[in-house]
């Protein structure tokens, strides 16, 4: 995973608001796996779950960086540059 990214210089923390999806958590809905705003710290479904809601943050906030919040999974996601990285 290369880090070509243009964005990674706008990650601002790797933790996690919430165990689960903010959204699902509400709703009572479930989900597929997570995803972590690295810009705000937001937790949302990924595009596998009914919801999709970490793209949705994408596409409300302009938030461009994810990563996944699955055990053992280290990747990262840009939304803008269409690249996966390793925050690690």
């Amino acid at each position: 995973m290369g880090n070509s990214c243009a964005h990674l210089n706008l990650i601002h923390t790797r933790g996690a608001n919430t165990a689960g999806c903010e959204e699902c958590l509400k709703t009572g809905d479930s989900w597929v796996h997570l995803r972590v705003c690295m810009i705000c710290g937001k937790t949302g479904c990924c595009d596998d779950s009914k919801n999709k809601h970490a793209s949705k943050h994408f596409a409300e906030t302009g938030h461009p960086i994810i990563r996944s919040k699955e055990p053992g999974e280290t990747w990262g996601w840009c939304y803008v540059d269409r690249k996966m990285f390793d925050p690690i």
